[in-house]
């Protein structure tokens, strides 16, 4: 029998015919711009693929491997970077998903990128790049925001939002033209504070206050499974927890009378860590399927969702937690983040690589500012082309004082420090904090 070549058209029957009615279609997606397909006689990628193909192929994306999930990549080969653990959501994402006939490839380019935008250092590098934005740190008297305003803030998933949309640049426009259904999804994974209001998420289909479609809901909840069972392991593997302590929390207690029946009989450590990470992982998972599926099922009758198209009439009206654990998986989940918090990312070994960040990343922004020709040319480039302004480096050299001082005076140089230093891996930011502020650093 001769293999069946498989068309966009026939996959968008396929979809139609296995996924939900709840779930969203690769036939339905929506683009700003159209994309280019001249010359090209097969066309063989749904839309959601199109996307999770664009994102993994972005710089951005490589440099997640260089950049801290909680330890910082270049303490050790095994602690989660920020790629591993974005791998980690989109696995835990698609099994899902599957399990609940909604679509895998919209939830995977989600999950793949959501964290585009984070910054060096992990979630402290966020922090401190928010408080200077936000016009909360002046960096000790050095900017004057009275005259700046405020520039907008930063949070992680408006960066990844900003990235894909204007600073990635791999076609002819700006951006990576993802679909409106995978840009919301990114921009929505979490939460944005009330302060933060850079890049506004434009879109005819939905609106920053939309509710969130359930593949969104899914990558949510897995980024927050995937984030608490991958610190608890790397605390354990580096002596932060020992397993005595974690099998006294009332979820490994359920992790091993459940789904564990070997753990008791099982006396190396090392297996036994092993055995309760997955073992956590597959009852969270399950508990949130169960109660997920009742969830959405009663749901679509008291909606009367019937049909795909039916469903898109109701994407303003969908309840945002249908994608949830149960009252009592919920109870066992937040005593494990708390636990995770209170041992692992309060301790001191964290706080003192959360203390070396803070200094890495307030300096390499005074250092940017106090004299912009410290950038890479690139970046003062692009500043001038999306300003219609002079290149700095061709500036006579008499003029160079004055123009550095327009510079200072405009919130877009603000915002062209905070993309150089969010988009930098924590090699990157080390290396630059030694040649820009060190004066012993070799030259």
């Amino acid at each position: 029998m001769s293999a069946q070549f498989l068309d966009k058209k026939r996959l968008e029957d396929l979809e139609e015919a296995r996924l939900a009615v709840y779930a969203m279609k690769s036939r339905l997606a929506t683009r700003r711009r159209k994309i280019r397909t001249e010359g090209r006689r097969h066309d063989y990628r749904l839309e959601f693929q199109r996307d999770r193909d664009r994102i993994i192929h972005s710089r951005a994306f490589r440099r997640l491997k260089h950049k801290t999930q909680v330890f910082v990549s270049t303490e050790g080969d095994h602690q989660r970077t920020r790629l591993t653990h974005t791998l980690e959501v989109a696995q835990i994402a698609r099994t899902i998903c599957r399990a609940l006939s909604l679509n895998e490839d919209l939830a995977e380019a989600i999950a793949l990128g959501h964290d585009l935008g984070h910054t060096p250092f992990g979630h402290v590098g966020e922090e401190v790049l928010h408080g200077i934005m936000s016009g909360r740190d002046n960096l000790d008297g050095l900017l004057d925001f009275d005259g700046l305003g405020s520039p907008g803030g930063f949070k992680h998933n408006t960066q990844s939002l900003r990235v894909v949309d204007i600073l990635e640049r791999r076609y002819l426009d700006e951006g990576l033209n993802l679909t409106e259904e995978t840009r919301f999804g990114i921009v929505r994974h979490t939460s944005v504070p009330a302060d933060v209001c850079y890049h506004p998420f434009e879109s005819e289909r939905f609106r920053m206050e939309s509710p969130l479609f359930l593949e969104g809901q899914v990558v949510g909840v897995s980024d927050e499974i995937a984030q608490q069972a991958h610190d608890m392991e790397d605390g354990l593997r580096i002596g932060l927890v020992n397993l005595k302590t974690i099998e006294r929390l009332d979820l490994m207690e359920e992790v091993i009378r459940r789904i564990l029946p070997d753990y008791q009989a099982t006396r190396r450590s090392f297996h036994r860590q092993n055995m309760l990470v997955r073992g956590t992982i597959h009852f969270l998972v399950t508990d949130l399927l169960l109660q997920s599926a009742k969830n959405i099922e009663a749901w679509a009758q008291d909606a009367a969702v019937r049909t795909t198209e039916n469903y898109y009439t109701k994407l303003q009206e969908i309840p945002p937690g249908l994608v949830a654990f149960s009252d009592k998986g919920g109870a066992l989940f937040r005593k494990l983040k708390a636990f995770v918090y209170r041992e692992i990312i309060n301790s001191f070994q964290v706080n003192r690589m959360d203390g070396r960040a803070i200094l890495f990343v307030r300096n390499l922004f005074k250092a940017y500012y106090t004299n912009p020709r410290q950038l890479q040319d690139w970046a003062l480039l692009r500043y001038a082309h999306s300003r219609r302004e002079p290149y700095l480096r061709d500036v006579p050299l008499p003029d160079v004082p004055e123009a550095i001082r327009a510079l200072q005076r405009q919130s877009d140089f603000l915002r062209l420090i905070c993309d150089h230093i969010a988009g930098m891996s924590d090699r990157f930011a080390m290396e630059e904090f030694n040649k820009l502020c060190l004066p012993t650093a070799t030259l």
